[in-house]
């Protein structure tokens, strides 16, 4: 019989780890401090029910292809731990409270909900006609800081920069990290004919590729820091968030990719969680 267990591992709950720092790190920036709690609450409920809505469909869509993929075929859907049809449920369920819970942080939040949950969505598709998909999902995550920001400032306005920042830091560190794990099916998705870049290019341009997105991420986060006015907490942070970038870029290589959930899971879900630590501190300290 189905259980919580098994729709919080279908949608990888514990990966909310990846954007949600972000978002809430942009919250905190844009009120100069904690923000208002029932906006904070939303702002919580947006992230995860878009996520959820996210990668359930994503499982949904993909579930023939994780059926013959030796390193995919014991997720939920595959293995019979999830029905599809409950997966698509809950993608549409999720995506409606995302979208209900867009209007009560005001009208900007709300109109833009839409085209959001469409390109949330859309990302599941991109394999099949793309290799840029790895950015796709990267703009993805990106969302969620522009969205927070939004969702405390009422509309853009002049320091609109800011979030743009942080959002072009997560995007390029997400594209990054996603191509680092998309090495383990390179083989699978050229046989299958689904596009990625590790399929387009190769491992050891894939690597390359995903450092170089890497050092963009560095540069984004020193722009967000100066343009945000942020003191030392942030950049001890972004010092941390660094030397995580590096270690997991020293631990795969092309030869040997037996480290990549190391890489992936690890460095990556701590990336975020320091950053807002750094954030939270640094704002905490000027009250």
């Amino acid at each position: 019989m189905t259980g919580a267990a098994d729709y919080l591992g279908l949608v990888r709950f514990s990966h909310s780890v990846f954007a949600l720092p972000f978002a809430l790190a942009s919250a905190w920036v844009a009120s100069g401090g904690v923000p208002d709690g029932r906006r904070l609450a939303w702002i919580v409920v947006c992230a995860v029910a878009a996520r959820t809505s996210a990668m359930a469909y994503n499982r949904f869509v993909d579930r023939d292809v994780d059926a013959v993929n030796p390193r995919t075929r014991g997720r939920e859907i595959p293995s019979g731990a999830v029905p599809a049809r409950n997966a698509l449920a809950l993608a549409l369920v999720a995506g409606a409270l995302f979208v209900a819970g867009a209007w009560m942080l005001g009208p900007w939040c709300g109109w833009i909900s839409l085209p959001v949950l469409a390109l949330l969505l859309g990302y599941s598709h991109a394999k099949r006609f793309t290799w840029i998909c790895h950015l796709w999902l990267g703009l993805c995550l990106a969302i969620a800081p522009l969205g927070a920001w939004l969702a405390v400032a009422g509309e853009p306005g002049p320091g609109f920069l800011v979030p743009s920042l942080l959002a072009a830091a997560v995007l390029t560190w997400v594209a990054g990290f996603d191509l680092i794990y998309a090495c383990q099916d390179a083989e699978f998705d050229r046989a299958q004919g689904l596009a990625s870049i590790p399929a387009r290019f190769g491992v050891g341009r894939s690597l390359a590729i995903s450092a170089s997105l890497h050092l963009v991420t560095v540069a984004a986060l020193v722009a967000f820091g100066v343009e945000a006015g942020l003191g030392a907490p942030f950049w001890v942070a972004l010092v941390a968030c660094a030397a995580l970038l590096v270690w997991q870029h020293r631990i795969v290589r092309p030869s040997d990719l037996s480290r990549v959930n190391a890489a992936f899971f690890t460095a990556n879900g701590w990336v975020g969680v320091a950053l807002f630590a750094g954030v939270v501190t640094d704002l905490a300290l000027r009250s």
